[in-house]
């Protein structure tokens, strides 16, 4: 069946193919969407080619405790590589028929740069790209586009209005190109979350046809999408099965969810479990011990401090738990414990503050796995800044406590709960 061309997307990696492509193919599969997508290679060097040697085909694996389940995703029509053609490229907008653009073009991809030029072919920045081609759908008189960007930085969305309306400015576009930018454009903030394990090597696989872009996937998805705009009257994620959240201002709270349940759990044990001689995150898991203590610190500690609905925080820690147990994903420790101060102090310190704020005493396993965080850093183990190594592993625990350029604030007051709190 012939598709519409739908969505511009920067970005042909793992991650998009295994999450908003394979999206858009549930879509076509259970819904009357029929849309396609057009892949940008926001890079000089990546996998178009590959994918267009396969007629944009590939085989997307869903692998995990739940089972498995094997598609042909077939929703990506062609692939646009910007520094092999920038014409063709800008012919992108003129097409009537797109109305949304999807990006992942890493953290850092969301970025002003100052020596970007007009005259590039193509500048070196993805929103210097973007406003290219915006300023030509704009120089057209055609509509804009409802962009859902997935860069893993906070109010993505924003940011890259952002850079945008700076580009303008630096180029000289005029204020009636700031104000289509503003009125004609839909910026969605969005948080996403699925880990993506990309080809398989080595294993043996059952496939259809010769596919070098294999793509493999847990089970579980989550995408939500802060907007005022109806987007569901257009993409019908609800009636297609699919795990994505809708919402005019609740992005931060299931953001909050996702640091503190999902991060604060690889936080909170990752120290312990590595001294205790663990080496995946799976293997802790499979433990009684270990499961026990991952649960306390969940259930009984975390989920009291936020403020979205029990019952959805808790089927949310849940699903945590089935993909901490996921055979196909070997997440070591030793990689998650990577500058493990600063991370605690996102993920997990604010819940031990909001405990002891709503219920008057501090949390046993939380103040626990903050005992063993220091423990470790007296350790050899740890990958952190060489400043942050050397404090921890000399300094007492009252100096550690009190050091607010660590933690933000004088954490003197929990010298006695970790001295006194030795057990899980």
């Amino acid at each position: 069946m012939k598709r519409t061309e739908k969505f511009i997307q920067f970005g042909e990696g793992g991650f998009l193919r295994g999450f908003a492509d394979w999206m858009i193919q549930k879509l076509n599969d259970t819904t009357d969407f029929e849309g396609s997508v057009v892949v940008v290679q926001p890079i000089k060097d990546g996998l178009c080619d590959m994918l267009t040697q396969q007629n944009c085909k590939y085989t997307h694996l869903v692998r995990g405790e739940e089972g498995y389940e094997s598609s042909v995703i077939d929703v990506i029509s062609r692939c646009v590589k910007p520094y092999d053609d920038f014409d063709s490229y800008l012919a992108l907008a003129e097409n009537p028929d797109f109305k949304y653009i999807i990006s992942n073009t890493t953290e850092s991809g969301i970025t002003f740069v100052e020596s970007d030029k007009e005259t590039d072919t193509p500048p070196s920045s993805f929103p210097a790209k973007l406003t290219l081609l915006l300023k030509k759908r704009f120089d057209l008189g055609l509509g804009g586009f409802i962009f859902l960007p997935c860069e893993l930085i906070d109010r993505n969305g924003d940011n890259l209005k952002k850079c945008i309306l700076k580009y303008s400015a630096l180029w000289g576009f005029g204020a009636e190109f700031d104000r289509w930018i503003e009125n004609e454009n839909v910026f969605t903030n969005t948080l996403v979350d699925r880990i993506n394990t990309g080809y398989p090597k080595g294993e043996e696989l059952e496939l259809t046809f010769d596919d070098k872009m294999v793509n493999t996937s847990e089970f579980f998805h989550l995408w939500v999408i802060e907007t005022d705009y109806d987007i569901e009257k257009e993409l019908p994620f609800r009636e297609a099965g699919l795990n994505v959240i809708v919402t005019p201002d609740a992005l931060e709270k299931y953001r909050t969810r996702k640091v503190r349940i999902l991060n604060g759990a690889h936080t909170s044990l990752v120290p312990y479990a590595l001294l205790s001689g663990f080496d995946t995150v799976k293997s802790c898991v499979d433990n009684k011990e270990m499961n026990e203590y991952i649960r306390k610190c969940v259930f009984d500690e975390i989920i009291p401090t936020l403020d979205l609905p029990r019952d959805e925080l808790v089927s949310y820690a849940n699903d945590v738990l089935l993909r901490f147990s996921n055979p196909y994903i070997k997440h070591y420790l030793s990689s998650i414990a990577l500058n493990s101060v600063s991370k605690f102090k996102v993920r997990v310190l604010p819940s031990i503050l909001e405990y002891k704020k709503r219920f008057g005493t501090y949390p046993k396993a939380l103040v626990f796995a903050f005992g063993k965080l220091i423990e470790f850093y007296k350790t050899d183990m740890t990958n952190d800044d060489p400043a942050v190594t050397t404090f921890m592993k000399n300094a007492t625990l009252a100096e550690i406590l009190a050091n607010t350029s660590l933690w933000g604030v004088d954490l003197s007051e929990l010298l006695g709960e970790i001295y006194d709190n030795k057990q899980a």
